[in-house]
This record gives structure tokens, C-alpha cells and sequence, in this order.
């Protein structure tokens, strides 16, 4: 079974080796569909990016596959296919095939990503478009090595730093690395990422774009529809405005209803009327929090991986915090409760262990893809 063989693949790697996702594809490129792919890179808003612009196309008809990581509750949210997530059946399927493709050597070597990006490439066999979203990298990501019809960049920050870089420069050159014939490059925190951008560019020979030069006053105003129409946050209406630009892009022509049911779960999403449930786990994303959120006070349900800037994430959400509840996690990458502790010492917010939910309270669930699945497994709405 998948389950049992994925189960036996670590999901975080401490090294990475960056030849074996090229050399596997090479090898088995000719068993693989090619349908157009749009790749999607950034450090923030790749998932809401890719779902708004999947499921678009998909309600103008085209068949379309949307491949995103991490999952929170389950597996097949990483595989959405035509409105709906792949099924168990239609997984185990697809592992079968790929395992006929695929050497044993190489089924054992390829990591936790490597092996699913291909399976869901597989999967996709019928797909005019596929959406693909990067994991933690760019240059270097397992799905780099497809060949890629546009390349959409959303924000780019400061993460992942032990493998992609030090600094803004480093990382953003890793992730630029990734583009080929087409990219448009969404709202940026730093000037210096378009200046990079457009150097790769120009060495490449990529065509590039910048987001809201290839959208027309009839764009924005549908898209203060949409946004009104789903109910969006406003820091996620950048990613609705990248999504909008790569129709653009493709000469599809769209309407508001396209973007019915195109929401992703977990970004900043209402779980019940007191409880907000938020992936995010940087600080950039906890300044869009901010910004949304500010003027009403919450309970932050809160853990972190070690290697996150979990004070300065702590100390920009401070405004809105009334006390932090810290959420068990049974994960080697979690930071210790000592340390975190010392942080919100040092900042001066109170906090406890979290235990359960009182309705007379607004709670914000925030920190990473972990702290809302286990949220979600001991709250039942």
C-alpha cells in the first residue's frame, strides 16, 4: 500500500541529493503525460495562489490538476484533480503504476516528495493544465525538472534558510533558478527580488512579466468582486490578483463565478465562530495576520519548529494576543516547551498549556501545517 511505503520514507531531510529527481525524470520522462504546467515558486501564498488559478480553469472547463504540500489532515489534499481531491482508490492505482515505471532502486532512493511529485504527475495523465507548487525550493525543488509552460513567483522571504540561503539575495536567486520560457513575478516585500529576477531573465532567456502590468482596470474591478464574492482576506488578495494575471497571461478569457468554492483551507480559514485556523509559520505571514486581524484580541493556539523565527513571529502578533496556548506536538522538529517559554517570557505574554475551547473567546490557531492538524484532531466542531 502507498500508506506502508511512504510511511518508510522520512519527510524532512537533513541533505538533500539534488541529481537524483533530474536523473530519475530523464530515465522515465517518456512514460509521463506533458501537459502544460504552471509552476508556482515564492516562500508565502503558493497554495491560495494555485488553488484560486486551478480551480478557475477548471470551472471554465478545462482539466486541470493542482499538486500542493504540505497536507494537514490527509494525503489526497495534495492531489486535486477536476474540483476534487484524488481518492484512495485512484492513489493506490497510480502507485502501482509508477512502481512499474520506476526501478526499485530508484523507488527507494526518491524522498517523501520526489516519489509523490511523480505520482501526481502520473496521475494527471488527462489534465490539460497542471498547477505545480514547489515545495521548500526552487532550482533544485523535485518539480523543477518538468518542463513548464509559465512560472508564477509569489512573495519571497526569508525561510528555509539551511537550504536555500543566508540571505534575501541567496534565496531568491535559488528559487529564481527555476524559471524557463514564461514568468510573471507577484507582489514583492524586497525591490531587490525584481532586479535578480530580471538578471536570471536575461541570461535565461525568459520572458517575464511583472503581475499587475498584465492586469486592465476590467480585472481589478472583477477581482473586488471575487474577493467580496468568497469573502477574502485582504492579505490574500495579491495571490487572487497572480492567479487573474497568468489567465491573463494565457489569453483566457474569465468571470467572477469562475472563482466559486477556489478558497483552500487553512489560510485563515473560520473552523466555527469563534476559531480561526491559519498554516502559516513565518514572519511574513504573521504580519499579514496582523494586519487582517488587528483590533480584536485572540487566544493564539501556538507551537514551532525549531529551526522557525518563533520569537519575532510571537512578537509581531503580540497586538492581538490576549495569552498563548501551547498545543503538544509529538515531532523531533517541535522546539522545546523551555524554550519557548523563555521567548514569551521575554515578551511578556502569558500563556498556559492549551486543553480545550471556551466559547466565550476569539481563538487563532497559527504556527504550521502541524499545530492545525493537531488542533484539528482534538477539537471536533
Amino acid at each position: 500500500m502507498l500508506k506502508d511505503f511512504l510511511n518508510k520514507k522520512p519527510l524532512y531531510y537533513s541533505e538533500i541529493d539534488y541529481t537524483r529527481m533530474p536523473r530519475v525524470y530523464e530515465r522515465i520522462s517518456s512514460f509521463l503525460p506533458k501537459p502544460k504546467i504552471i509552476h508556482l515558486i515564492g516562500t508565502n501564498g503558493k497554495g491560495t495562489t494555485g488553488r484560486f488559478l486551478a480551480t478557475a480553469l477548471y470551472n471554465l472547463g478545462y482539466r486541470v490538476g493542482h499538486y500542493t504540500s504540505p497536507h494537514i489532515l490527509k494525503f489526497n489534499e495534495r492531489v486535486w484533480h477536476d474540483g476534487k481531491n484524488i481518492t484512495d482508490i485512484q492513489l493506490e492505482q497510480t502507485h502501482k503504476k509508477l512502481q512499474k515505471i520506476l526501478t526499485k532502486q530508484e523507488s527507494e532512493s526518491l524522498s517523501y516528495f520526489e516519489y509523490t511529485t511523480f505520482l501526481a504527475i502520473l496521475f494527471f495523465k488527462e489534465c490539460e493544465f497542471v498547477v505545480l507548487e514547489a515545495g521548500l525550493g526552487g532550482e533544485h525543488d523535485g518539480t523543477a525538472v518538468f518542463d513548464k509552460e509559465l512560472t508564477l513567483v509569489t512573495t519571497i522571504d526569508i525561510d528555509h534558510k539551511s537550504f536555500l540561503g543566508e540571505t534575501i539575495e541567496q534565496i531568491a536567486t535559488t528559487k529564481l533558478h527555476a524559471m524557463q520560457k514564461n514568468l510573471i513575478l507577484g507582489k514583492q516585500k524586497f525591490d531587490k527580488i525584481e532586479k535578480i529576477a530580471l538578471e536570471i531573465a536575461k541570461k535565461k532567456g525568459t520572458n517575464l512579466y511583472i503581475y499587475d502590468e498584465l492586469l486592465s482596470s476590467d480585472d481589478v474591478s472583477k477581482i473586488e468582486q471575487i474577493a467580496q464574492k468568497i469573502d477574502l482576506v485582504p492579505y490574500l488578495v495579491e495571490n487572487l490578483k497572480l492567479a487573474v494575471s497568468a489567465l491573463r497571461f494565457l489569453d483566457i478569457e474569465y468571470g467572477v463565478q469562475h472563482f466559486e468554492n477556489s478558497k483552500l483551507f487553512g489560510r485563515l480559514s473560520r473552523v466555527d465562530k469563534n476559531i480561526l485556523v491559519d498554516v502559516g509559520h513565518n514572519p511574513l505571514a504573521a504580519k499579514s495576520i496582523l494586519k487582517a486581524l488587528l483590533g480584536k484580541r485572540y487566544i493564539l493556539v501556538y507551537n514551532s519548529y525549531k529551526d522557525k523565527d518563533y520569537k519575532e513571529i510571537l512578537d509581531i502578533l503580540k497586538p492581538i494576543i490576549q495569552h498563548v496556548e501551547i498545543i503538544e506536538i509529538d515531532d523531533e522538529r517541535i522546539l522545546s516547551k523551555e524554550l519557548l517559554q523563555n521567548a514569551l517570557n521575554s515578551l511578556e505574554i502569558k500563556y498556559t498549556s492549551f486543553k480545550n475551547v471556551d466559547n466565550e473567546y476569539e481563538y487563532l490557531v497559527f504556527g504550521s501545517f502541524s499545530v492545525v492538524e493537531q488542533f484539528l484532531k482534538v477539537y471536533s466542531v
